[in-house]
């Protein structure tokens, strides 16, 4: 479904995909399996080809049944399909009983659309004048931006700006001794693509090579120093060094929450903030622009929720209408949740036909999950899952009624995808779709107790480490991946990099089973204030 968004350079093969974007089953095989089968829907065999990594991240409890007791390797054990399906996947009964929006209405008008388009001139007039200049002001400017979540409308000018702060790296780079802009400018520019080497920092160490002591009451260039650890590849001992030095002397401040949010939500790993979010640094800042950012911002922010409103009242229609909710009565029926997967991978608003479509097969991703998970014994699950790999109606008369109608409708999905996706492409995915559905067996997977099994002199403590250095050092190579040369469009890489930032919103369950990350995410971004209990 990703092929839809981004051009014909951008697609390559399922299994390579695949490869970039499995979690190595630290948080359980659901994930991967989201993975592996919305991200075939997205790309056909066609695609270009390449040998990426992981993509990991951090949750706030390890596994969706709360924050279990790590000395106790029994309360690790994966899930089963014994219980009923509050007990296994933590659905709300309030979801059964929620009333999806049938229609959407707009209180906008025209005047506001004209205000959007002239502020956006303003500023696009601004960043071009700041392209010609070598101040750091450029780049507060592209911080500002991108942390409002508004990027999109200034891909052209934020590229000429780094073009020239790249140039300015490599031929005066040793002028500038400011931590704050130092760390900024290699941030920024590692974001881009741009590969700038982390010998930068060396300036900031004395001659024992540790980090000069002084810096430690510069809490913005701090700050910009933990964002700028955020970036770093393989083997850059230095910049993890720099990381964790900047952390624990941030731990000693206390900026209104701003050193926390930072701490907690690096903007490397971290979905842009829905609403305004301005970094510490600038709040009360002289640049003029500030205020024509926030007031862009505001306005986008209302337009763009208006559009994501729709889409969610096209997405309800479309779930009505199939009708599964009622022939399944197991299963999830949470399609706000499964459009959050699409609205955050695809910020552009012009992609929205691809959000909406993109959230059909992801639908089908959490219903197959719920068969395997809940109701469906062993033998069943075999005659399903060899029927989708066989992919033949014919092969469905032995199935139950339920798995009957999931096949028929997971099949009309399909056909519809790949012919949208022909005749936008002019190439037929078919084929590459119909070989995504992985096997669970009804269980989920938990990697510290797998591990643990293998390792058995280890303590739970020592596994949680160990998953969490994975977790490093997978960032690590999908960092390191999105440096250039590669084959791969900024708006493929936003797109990737926000699918593991999604992870974290997705799979942090509290002690009550409810997702607190997911549900501050959905009422910022589309409800406000109205609530949204149940509908995730």
């Amino acid at each position: 479904m990703f092929s839809m968004a981004f051009s014909s350079k951008d697609r390559f093969t399922y299994s390579s995909y695949s490869r970039l974007i499995r979690t190595n089953s630290l948080f359980s095989v659901k994930i991967s399996y989201f993975h592996e089968y919305t991200l075939s829907m997205a790309f056909s065999s066609k695609d270009i080809s390449s040998d990426s990594s992981h993509i990991q991240v951090i949750p706030k409890h390890i596994s969706k049944v709360g924050n279990r007791n790590l000395n106790n390797i029994n309360s690790l054990l994966p899930n089963n399909k014994k219980g009923n399906i509050n007990d296994n996947i933590g659905v709300s009964a309030r979801l059964k009983r929620f009333t999806y929006p049938s229609e959407h209405s707009s209180n906008f008008n025209d005047d506001i659309h004209i205000k959007h388009a002239k502020k956006l001139e303003v500023i696009k007039h601004i960043l071009i004048k700041l392209g010609d200049d070598d101040s750091f002001e450029g780049l507060a400017m592209i911080d500002v931006v991108q942390r409002l979540g508004i990027d999109y409308y200034f891909q052209d000018e934020i590229e000429l700006i780094l073009r020239r702060q790249y140039s300015i790296f490599f031929t005066d780079g040793d002028r500038y001794n400011d931590l704050q802009e130092v760390a900024l400018r290699f941030r920024l520019l590692r974001q881009q693509g741009y590969y700038v080497s982390a010998d930068v920092f060396n300036r900031f160490r004395n001659k024992e090579g540790e980090f000069k002591q002084n810096i430690s009451e510069d809490i913005n260039g701090l700050m910009s120093l933990y964002e700028a650890s955020q970036l770093s590849i393989g083997g850059e001992d230095g910049l993890d060094e720099a990381g964790h030095f900047s952390a624990t002397h941030l731990a000693n401040y206390d900026l209104a929450g701003v050193v926390e949010h930072l701490l907690l939500h690096p903007y490397r790993k971290s979905l842009s903030p829905a609403k305004n979010f301005f970094h510490g640094n600038f709040q009360g800042s002289e640049y003029i622009w500030i205020l024509d950012l926030q007031e862009l911002a505001n306005m986008d922010f209302k337009l763009v929720q208006s559009l994501h409103q729709k889409e969610i009242v096209q997405i309800s229609s479309w779930w009505r209408e199939l009708g599964l909710a009622k022939k399944l009565e197991f299963a999830r029926e949470q399609p706000v949740k499964w459009y959050v997967w699409s609205m955050a991978c695809f910020t552009d608003p012009n992609l929205s036909w691809q959000r909406i479509e993109l959230t059909k097969p992801i639908s089908f991703v959490y219903i197959i999950d719920d068969i395997f998970d809940v109701c469906g014994a062993l033998d069943a699950l075999t005659l399903f899952t060899e029927a989708i790999n066989r992919w033949d109606l014919g092969d469905i008369d032995q199935l139950p009624e339920y798995m009957k109608i999931c096949f028929k409708a997971l099949n009309d999905i399909t056909n519809e995808i790949s012919n949208k996706v022909y005749k936008e492409h002019g190439y037929n995915p078919v084929h590459s779709l119909r070989k995504a559905d992985e096997n669970q067996g009804g269980k989920d997977g938990s990697y510290i107790y797998y591990y643990m099994m293998e390792h058995r002199d280890l303590t739970a403590e020592d596994a949680h480490k160990h998953a969490m250095d994975k977790i490093s050092d997978a960032w690590k190579r999908l960092n390191k991946e999105c440096l250039s040369p590669n084959p791969f469009s900024a708006s493929f890489t936003r797109a990737s990099l926000n699918c593991a930032r999604m992870v974290p919103l997705m799979y942090s369950y509290d002690d009550s089973q409810r997702l607190p990350s997911l549900e501050e995410y959905i009422k910022s971004s589309l409800f406000d204030n109205l609530p949204t209990q149940g509908v995730y």
